[in-house]
């Protein structure tokens, strides 16, 4: 049966905090839980703009790789107060997405958290005005460029979503005029974290495989 532990009481709220906002999103979502050396939680979750999210938390997870509902997780994140809780039942085969690699990621850039929460705010604006029957913002939005970073060798484009997932995440919206938001790249993968959290996306698509 899977369970986590928390040594610190703050841990398990920043952790139901990030739940709560990724079942927010998506009623029917699934959090990845992976344990880490140093005594870690790293936490996924994909949002609907196709787009990982993740933050990370002081506790341990047993078995050190598994997947849960996010609605159970929110429950007894919120239900048990002591330091151990049952996160419900194992949802392994609900997972669906690869997950980036841990190392060789380089620095590309650190920006002004105003400024991406601006454009956030701007591309929210515009995706109401164009949205679909269904209240959904063409892909065509979605995968607009609206930041291009470089750095340590590499150029980065940002696309809108990644600033959707990051803003319905709650991981923008800051009044600290000196909070920064660091990008970070590998050959195949594009990082931006927020104090809150990051999100992570594949930086080009995987090619079809030939039958």
């Amino acid at each position: 049966m899977p369970e986590l532990v928390f040594a610190d009481p703050a841990e398990r709220d920043d952790l139901g905090a990030f739940v709560a906002r990724a079942v927010r999103l998506d009623g029917q979502t699934v959090v990845r839980l992976r344990g880490r050396d140093g005594g870690l939680i790293d936490s996924w979750v994909a949002t609907p703009f196709d787009v990982l999210a993740t933050r990370t938390v002081r506790g341990q997870v047993q078995p050190a790789d598994v997947t849960v509902s996010g609605n159970e997780l929110l429950a007894a994140l919120a239900v048990v107060r002591g330091d151990r809780v049952d996160p419900g039942a194992a949802r392994d085969l609900q997972w669906r997405s690869a997950l980036p690699p841990v190392a060789h990621w380089h620095m590309v850039d650190d920006l002004p958290a105003r400024v991406v929460s601006d454009l956030a705010d701007r591309g929210l604006a515009l995706a109401r005005e164009s949205a679909g029957p269904h209240g959904t913002p063409p892909a065509a939005l979605l995968d607009q460029t609206v930041l291009t970073v470089s750095g340590d060798g590499m150029e980065i484009k940002v696309p809108l979503r990644c600033l959707f997932a990051m803003s319905g995440m709650g991981f923008l919206g800051t009044n600290d005029a000196g909070e920064q938001v660091r990008v970070t790249a590998t050959d195949a993968w594009l990082r931006i974290d927020a104090r809150f959290g990051a999100v992570v996306r594949r930086r080009h698509a995987l090619l079809p495989l030939l039958v």
